[in-house]
């Protein structure tokens, strides 16, 4: 029997315009209804949330900056934690130096952006999702002078191969430390904090096993779950590395292939 649903947000729950359609939202909270914790579970940070759940109630904890945070909403509080330090996130940033990488930053829960034009392309990404991001003028400055426990580095920048090797060489100086990409993206956090192990550190303080929890999700830093998680779903949008790992192949994202996932395999 299936107690958790882990489900991803964007080019999952999320259509390719970035909405959630209200199909979607009623097939979770059914789930929700029935008994199955839904986890959002989602490379974002707590506070960019998609507007469509925010003021939902029928999820109470959220995976987030992929894995390096569990919230239970009800109280606010922490159940799982992988962050890493603002020296070893200085250092990363300075190795990039030189590279027309745009950065950004999940720090307290919030989505930092270095520069006016990364804070643009942000809120234009997100929309409304978007009323908490907090812009400081350099980045590694910041993190230096403050200190703050990183949840999540991004990158943003022009789809390069070399780019993506780039990056990958200078964080094989840094074997705690894990990279996931998409196009012209790539998101930097502790190989501790994966989508994967946060679910399992949430299953193991509720007492639900890996066999009882499936998740939902189309992309790289997806693929931790998928290779846990009892029922692993991928989207019909998924890249090839989800598809193979998955039990059930789902209609797309723009074809509210979470609904029928919720419908045809956990509540059938």
């Amino acid at each position: 029997m299936i107690k958790i649903l882990a489900v991803d947000m964007d080019g999952t729950c999320l259509d390719s315009k970035g909405q959630m359609a209200p199909e979607t939202v009623k097939a979770l909270k059914d789930a929700s209804d029935k008994g199955v914790l839904v986890v959002p579970t989602t490379g974002r940070c707590i506070n960019c949330l998609p507007k469509a759940l925010k003021n939902q109630d029928f999820y109470r904890y959220i995976v987030s900056s992929n894995g390096s945070l569990v919230v239970d909403t009800k109280d606010g509080s922490t159940v799982f934690e992988a962050c890493f330090d603002s020296k070893t996130g200085a250092e990363i940033l300075e190795k990039l130096k030189g590279m027309i990488i745009f950065k950004a930053a999940h720090i307290n829960r919030d989505f930092y952006t270095q520069g006016r034009i990364v804070q643009f392309i942000v809120k234009k990404f997100f929309n409304d999702d978007s009323v908490n991001i907090v812009y400081v003028r350099n980045m590694k400055k910041y993190i230096t002078e403050n200190s703050p426990k990183i949840e999540e580095l991004q990158l943003f920048y022009k789809e390069s191969g070399s780019y993506r090797e780039k990056i990958k060489e200078i964080l094989m100086d840094y074997p705690e430390i894990t990279v996931a990409h998409s196009k012209g993206y790539a998101e930097i956090y502790d190989k501790k904090g994966s989508k994967g192990t946060a679910l399992l550190a949430l299953g193991e303080a509720l007492g639900i096993t890996a066999d009882e929890i499936a998740c939902i999700g189309d992309e790289e830093n997806d693929i931790s779950m998928f290779d846990v998680a009892g029922l692993p779903m991928a989207m019909g949008n998924a890249i090839d590395a989800i598809k193979q790992r998955a039990k059930v192949i789902l209609p797309t994202n723009d074809e509210k292939g979470v609904v029928t996932a919720v419908y045809d395999y956990i509540l059938k």
